[in-house]
């Protein structure tokens, strides 16, 4: 780890951000920047705002809703992820994303229709909160929110170095892998965290729309990397929910990724990174 390396962390999004960079004196700005940022994609497409502008497209009941630019590119992302996985991530969570309309300054829902733009939305908020701060700061920066990690500005003197392991919030020594990236994002996805109560069960957040239910595939946490974090995020999710199909899925799309099942098993494929010194 480079000893010039500066890190920031706070509260955001329901998870927590984080900024790393090889230049200490522009800790500030790169914070100001991503903090900035992050405060758009919140009002624009989060599910926990009343008042942001997603909720109020999904509270439109199937009328034709203006949406800004942001929500507009927010949806794109998360449709193209249905698109591209064949439905294995999709924003509606029940199978209806080739239902959703989406024009050049507003959006319409099937009545009865909402979309949940977590996934993608926060791995889109990392990708462009990099780009924010180095634009700002014309220095390298790594930027996580949760599991969703992206990196953006020149070529670090020393590659990043990022723990892989089943939940972010874990202590550095947690059991795992530690990689380096030297650019582009990773993605990490897990049915082991963020369990929520369904009735009389608990179920994962992530949600497979073929059935509704817990993916109940053989992996419980998939990591990916991939040149931007929401490419990332969608492989990571798809290859939880298409089980046995994940592997021959990613190596078809060229990523590389490590894939870990439910008793520990460890499956890397596409020339994941070896293990490198935390």
């Amino acid at each position: 780890m480079s000893p010039r390396l500066a890190t920031a962390s706070w509260p955001a999004l329901g998870t927590t951000a984080l900024i790393r960079t090889h230049a200490p004196e522009t800790l500030v700005a790169a914070y100001e920047a991503v903090a900035h940022e992050l405060a758009l994609i919140d009002s624009a497409a989060s599910n926990y705002r009343h008042d942001s502008e997603l909720e109020r497209l999904n509270g439109a009941g199937g009328r034709r809703t203006p949406v800004g630019p942001l929500l507009h590119e927010a949806i794109a992302a998360a449709l193209r992820g249905a698109r591209v996985t064949g439905g294995a991530v999709d924003p509606t969570l029940t199978g209806d994303h080739d239902r959703v309309e989406l024009y050049g300054t507003s959006a319409r829902l099937p009545a009865g229709v909402r979309l949940d733009l977590g996934a993608t939305g926060k791995a889109l908020a990392a990708d462009r909160a990099a780009r924010a701060a180095a634009n700002r700061t014309q220095a390298s920066v790594l930027v996580a929110l949760g599991g969703d990690i992206a990196t953006a500005g020149p070529a670090p003197e020393t590659p990043w170095t990022v723990h892989v392991t089943d939940d972010h919030r874990s202590a550095p020594d947690a059991p795992g892998q530690t990689v380096a990236i030297a650019g582009g994002a990773l993605a990490t996805s897990s049915t082991t965290t963020r369990r929520r109560e369904t009735g009389e069960r608990t179920v994962a957040h992530i949600v497979d729309p073929f059935t509704g239910d817990s993916p109940a595939g053989p992996w419980r946490t998939v990591s990916v990397v991939a040149a931007t974090c929401v490419d990332a995020n969608i492989a990571s999710t798809a290859a939880i929910v298409l089980g046995d199909a994940a592997i021959a899925r990613l190596e078809t799309w060229g990523l590389a990724a490590r894939l870990i099942g439910h008793h520990g098993d460890v499956v890397t494929v596409g020339g994941w990174p070896d293990e490198v010194p935390a």
